[in-house]
């Protein structure tokens, strides 16, 4: 069923598609990550224990930092944080969630936060000691506005009390055991000042030495998280000391040379917003993370559906499983998707760029972490089944990844609950415009790309156009009541606004490639992403008047006919995803010997009594 074209116009059109995925400037951008992860200490160790797993990762973390020329200009740069998750991702999940959180989490909030320019970092540059974040607690997760740690303003030693009130107080899944080395913390904590409570703000803590807890620090590692060693701790804290610089201030709010407390911002739960800032480059490094995982196992899928030959009806020849309709129709819908995810992630990050911390922006970051995470989730869940029982196990990756992509389906604010604030935002914004009739009358062409975007425009505007309506039913005088009305529909439209904003990704892509093979074959994802998403919902449409019984009915034809044309080009698909071949070589059901990796050095078939043929060593 798959092709391939070994030529220089296949080629091109490969290096074509890698720059719609990874950007005009990849090379730039992205090489120094894919020749990082091809080096020897980043290859797939074998038959490690979870401990070692752990030691790895940290020893990881300092071959990484030695090989930067400079620590804090990555945790300036979100960009290059973005790629750091998308390519560490799928080598080691363990090692993505450390580095990410030392230089994202606690480098980049310090360098936002350094408003006295004193601050020395040398230790954290230099990894003499690892920097980590505490903010969720027990009782506190997407509420971490409420966080109950407290930092009290000790006037006479001009330096702060962190103070731990009870169990549900205490910090979850910091990694904050000794392990890989001293660790300082940002903990946030309730600011006190003789009494009155201020709002939460971050503090620089000491948290361990080389083997154990500093005094006052209490720290017991969590059970183990299947799939991930990281160290994931209950932390707490009982009278600790900290000085006066250990609190990250500035416009958000001080304490001044006469001991009294000012802000800029009058609002205290905008006060803790400006505090963690960089939660929403993480919402980016999460995608990016999930982008990069779901491209490695749809690559290694691909490659295996290619390799493992199954026998043919009525006993013919033996093919290769993804001859099938059954197996290559969902990598290829799988194509499609991983490609929107792609698109949409840099659509998001070019616009945080662009915009800084402007509401729309912050929003887009937001719907595109939790949509796009949920589809890796989906990808990974697909391509594992279609490789069957082998990538169940550890050493081909796929189960490890799956895990991974479920840290990051929580990690910065879970899905659910990042998808419900922006579907309240835009609950009250001016209804999106719906596609309009066609230029004819009545429904439009399913030919026509732009009328298919402008469908997914429209299933917009339909869902948030019924959360208005049953949050109009809903009793007055009860906000509760009226939300859970709402609420339904109005997620299906912020899923709805993720698909608009990933088909008007793949429009401008497809627009900026020249004529040829590449533009044809990214047409053809693009519209097969969104007839599948049309598909799904054409009930709703056809009850619009915006298709007609016999468009919904021929829908399945025009999707059979689109996976037959992206099925043909799967393997040259993902080869633009620019995956090192070191990477893949480290997953034996990615390569064309899989079964060597199965092989029994001492079993009957190595040797003649065996009645095997021994190999010719000449």
């Amino acid at each position: 069923m798959t092709t391939t074209i070994d030529s220089p116009s296949a080629e091109r059109s490969t290096d074509l598609l890698t720059g719609v995925l990874l950007g005009e400037n990849h090379r730039r951008e992205h090489g120094f990550w894919q020749r990082l992860i091809s080096t020897e200490p980043f290859r797939r160790p074998e038959h490690r224990t979870a401990e070692e797993r752990l030691t790895l990762a940290y020893e990881r973390l300092r071959v990484l930092n030695d090989c930067l020329d400079s620590g804090a200009r990555l945790a300036a740069d979100h960009r290059a944080l973005a790629a750091l998750h998308e390519w560490l991702g799928p080598v080691d999940p363990a090692l993505t969630t450390v580095a990410g959180i030392h230089y994202n989490l606690f480098l980049g909030s310090l360098l936002d936060h350094g408003d006295d320019g004193h601050r020395d970092l040398s230790d954290f540059l230099g990894l003499r000691r690892i920097g980590t974040f505490l903010c969720t607690e027990v009782a506190h997760g997407n509420d971490a506005a409420a966080v109950e740690t407290t930092a009290a303003y000790d006037r006479e030693r001009d330096g702060f009390v962190l103070c731990t009130p009870h169990a549900g107080a205490q910090k979850f899944m910091p990694n904050t055991s000794p392990a890989g080395g001293p660790k300082t913390g940002l903990v946030a904590a309730r600011l006190l000042v003789d009494g009155a409570d201020h709002g939460v703000f971050l503090f620089l803590v000491p948290l361990t030495d080389a083997e154990q807890a500093l005094p006052g620090v209490r720290i017991r590692l969590l059970p183990t998280r299947t799939g991930s060693p990281v160290d994931h701790c209950l932390t707490s804290f009982d009278q600790v000391f900290v000085g006066r610089a250990a609190l990250l201030g500035g416009d958000h709010g001080r304490i001044g040379a006469d001991g009294e407390f000012s802000s800029a911002i009058d609002n205290r739960r905008r006060r803790f917003l400006a505090s963690i800032g960089r939660v929403t480059s993480g919402k980016i490094s999460m995608t990016a993370c999930a982008v990069g995982c779901a491209r490695a196992t749809l690559a290694v899928a691909v490659r295996y559906g290619g390799h493992r030959h199954i026998s043919g009806p009525r006993g013919s020849r033996q093919v290769p499983v993804i001859a099938h309709r059954s197996h290559h129709g969902p990598l290829a819908s799988a194509t499609a998707t991983v490609f929107a995810m792609s698109l949409l992630h840099r659509r998001a990050l070019d616009r945080w760029e662009e915009d800084g911390q402007q509401e729309e922006a912050e929003r887009l970051v937001a719907v595109a972490k939790g949509w796009i995470t949920w589809q890796a989730r989906s990808v990974i869940v697909e391509c594992r089944e279609r490789c069957g029982a082998q990538a169940l196990l550890e050493n081909n990756g796929m189960s490890e990844l799956l895990t991974g992509v479920e840290g990051a389906i929580t990690a910065e604010g879970d899905n659910l609950a990042i998808h419900a604030k922006a579907a309240a935002e835009m609950l009250f914004a001016a209804a999106p415009a719906g596609p309009g009739p066609s230029p004819g009358g009545g429904p439009g062409d399913l030919d026509d790309p732009g009328f298919l975007g402008r469908l997914l425009g429209e299933l917009e505007r339909i869902w948030f156009g019924r959360a208005r309506e049953r949050m109009g039913l809903a009793p007055h005088g009860d906000p509760l009541a009226r939300w859970n009305a709402a609420s339904g529909p109005a997620l299906r439209g912020v899923e709805s606004h993720a698909q608009r904003q990933a088909a008007e990704a793949y429009a401008e892509a497809v627009a900026a490639l020249p004529e040829g093979m590449a533009r044809e074959r990214l047409d053809e994802l693009r519209r097969l992403f969104a007839l599948d998403r049309i598909a799904r919902s054409s009930g709703d449409l056809m009850a619009a008047g915006l298709l007609t019984a016999d468009q919904v009915n021929g829908l399945p034809d025009r999707v059979e006919e689109l996976i037959s044309a992206v099925a043909a080009h799967l393997p040259d698909l993902v080869d633009s995803f620019a995956l090192p071949p070191e990477l893949l070589a480290d997953w034996p059901i990615a390569r064309a010997d899989y079964v060597a990796a199965y092989d029994d050095p001492g079993a009957a078939w190595q040797t003649d009594e065996g009645g095997a043929t021994v190999p010719d060593e000449r």
